[in-house]
């Protein structure tokens, strides 16, 4: 998965697409890759905005006001215009990008308590499945970010401590299900091989099941 560091990252934009979503007055996104989509959303579509321009009302004694680009996407923005393009950086938004987002997400790693479930249905079978063995949600979100293609939006930084929350977007769930699926297959099968704790014959009943879904038994 590709990390997209809210932190560093700067999205940029054709200026005139912009301004074209801002005057049709519709709700619309800006996806990390900068391009300006109307909702509804695709599912596991990552945005850095969403929003719509609803201009202030005016009369004859009251001319309109430009406002700014800034103004117009909100105060939680840092945004530069450089000729015919629009550069914004947008961490300084993230709790609101949480709430945008989270819907669409794979799985949510923003709280202290970890990724805890996966959105999709057959994705979060194998990680319930998996823990009758001690195999971690984190330990499949960390699979699936170095195995499969997708994007994590995050904020990450080093200094002056370390700080992490983020959401993940799979690009491809049936893929993810195939890495996870066999990961999880092999690592089971060593288990009941190696270790007496998970010997058949130490199996719980819940293990037994759990070992027949991942087909090691």
């Amino acid at each position: 998965m590709k990390k997209f560091n809210l932190f560093k990252e700067i999205i940029i934009l054709d200026k005139q697409e912009l301004f074209n979503a801002i005057n049709s007055q519709k709700e619309f996104a800006i996806n990390t890759k900068g391009e300006i989509i109307f909702t509804p959303l695709a599912d596991n579509e990552a945005i850095i905005y969403l929003g719509k321009h609803t201009p202030q009302p005016t009369n004859s004694l009251m001319p309109p006001k430009p406002i700014t680009l800034s103004e117009m996407l909100g105060k939680n923005y840092q945004v530069v215009e450089d000729e015919d393009r629009v550069l914004i950086k947008a961490f300084s938004n993230w709790q609101e990008l949480i709430a945008a987002n989270v819907v669409r997400a794979s799985y949510d790693d923003t709280t202290g308590d970890g990724v805890g479930e996966f959105s999709n249905k057959d994705l979060e079978e194998i990680g319930w499945q998996a823990t009758e063995f001690n195999i971690t949600y984190r330990e499949l979100v960390e699979l699936i970010e170095e195995k499969c293609d997708g994007i994590l939006l995050c904020i990450e930084q080093e200094e002056p401590h370390y700080q992490f929350s983020g959401l993940g977007f799979i690009a491809d769930d049936k893929h993810a299900y195939e890495v996870m699926y066999s990961y999880c297959q092999e690592k089971i099968k060593k288990m009941i091989a190696e270790d007496d704790l998970y010997s058949v014959d130490n199996l719980t009943d819940d293990e037994e099941e759990a070992a027949q879904f991942f087909k090691v038994l």
